[in-house]
């Protein structure tokens, strides 16, 4: 396959790649905005999926009731929020709304992008294949993030799956990453990719353990593991804490069990940062072209950051006041900011530093 934009920059790429970059934007802030709707509670406010209708929030007072009421017959409220009053539906209301506009505003930024670009005829041939494969992410992100809420609305459940969350956050991640690594082909010439193989295998050691990491996040997140170990450096006092692994539950003890899912959270973070150490003393030594040489530090110094995030993630846990922003949300949201900037980094040195035939794969 040829070489999209192999040497040099046409304006018609550039400007493809720029409506990519637009959507790796928002994307990000989708994935944010995601993170403050579960850390205030309010991913089961809406419960339907009205693709059209749901665009615009209630409107009139009874509107409001209407969903109120629908609201009230969710475990999460019965079991929950059974004193919550029409104001305080309206806020979580709110966030989970605000979720799913920017979800479609982002459908609609990509489909209007995609228009132009094909009536224009600014699209190459070897751009068919990743923007078929962007649609059907896009797609797929949308169902699993309803298929997500569907898993809280019935039975004993006071929020959605653990699972399902797990899920749905990770393939927003990899919907980022390819969506960033297709803007690279069209904006990073060829003569700027330092085309390094000695740090190829470390990449896909850092690449490998970071997935689990995210997962694990999210594992975290749904399971709101880190109430069960507040404390740093230790976990409840224990190196090993007790009630890591319950004989009854076997494998499922490793996504279902709240103390096993914090401490292998914690441990892949310490793995991953003696990984980009190495990484990084590797990659001071070499002197490539222009790009790598500016931007090798970013690795290190983000793992540093988010390693930081994750101690006051856990540290402020113990003050965690139900339905109130403070201090822990902060942190935790700060953490999951700055681990979306590790992954873009992380693309970013594999994009640079991989032999050419990877680029061309994708």
């Amino acid at each position: 396959m040829e070489t999209v934009l192999s040497d040099g920059q046409n304006k018609n790429n550039r400007a493809v790649a720029i409506w990519l970059l637009i959507g790796v934007g928002m994307t990000v802030v989708q994935i944010l905005l995601g993170g403050i709707t579960r850390l205030t509670g309010s991913g089961l406010s809406i419960t339907e999926w009205n693709v059209v209708t749901g665009t615009l929030p209630p409107i009139g007072e009874a509107r409001w009731l209407t969903e109120f009421g629908k609201y009230q017959q969710t475990p999460q409220y019965k079991l929950l929020n059974a004193d919550f009053s029409l104001g305080d539906f309206k806020f979580i209301f709110f966030w989970e709304w605000f979720h799913r506009l920017w979800a479609r505003l982002i459908g609609v930024v990509f489909a209007l992008g995609f228009v132009y670009f094909f009536l224009t005829r600014k699209f190459k041939k070897d751009m068919v294949k990743p923007l078929i494969i962007l649609f059907f992410l896009g797609g797929m992100q949308g169902a699993i993030g309803w298929i997500m809420v569907a898993s809280g609305l019935d039975g004993d459940a006071v929020y959605v799956k653990p699972t399902r969350l797990a899920l749905h956050f990770t393939f927003a991640l990899f919907l980022l990453s390819y969506t960033f690594w297709f803007a690279l082909k069209l904006l990073v010439p060829k003569k700027q990719r330092a085309g390094d193989t000695s740090l190829q295998k470390i990449n896909i050691g850092i690449s490998v353990v970071l997935v689990l990491q995210l997962l694990y996040g999210a594992l975290m997140a749904g399971h709101k593991a880190a109430t069960a170990a507040p404390t740093w450096p230790s976990i409840n006092g224990q190196t090993i804490p007790i009630g890591l692994y319950k004989n009854n539950d076997g494998l499922l003890n490793f996504i279902n069990n709240k103390v096993m899912v914090h401490f292998m959270h914690r441990g892949m973070a310490y793995l991953l940062v003696l990984l980009v150490i190495w990484w990084s003393i590797k990659a001071y030594k070499m002197h490539r072209t222009a790009f790598f040489n500016k931007t090798k530090w970013l690795p290190l110094g983000l793992i540093f950051l988010q390693l930081l995030l994750g101690i006051g993630s856990v540290l402020t846990s113990k003050g965690i006041v139900p339905n109130r922003w403070g201090a822990f949300e902060w942190m935790a949201q700060l953490h999951q900011f700055t681990g979306m900037l590790f992954l873009l980094a992380m693309i970013w040195m594999l994009f640079i530093n991989r032999e050419e035939k990877l680029v061309e794969a994708f």
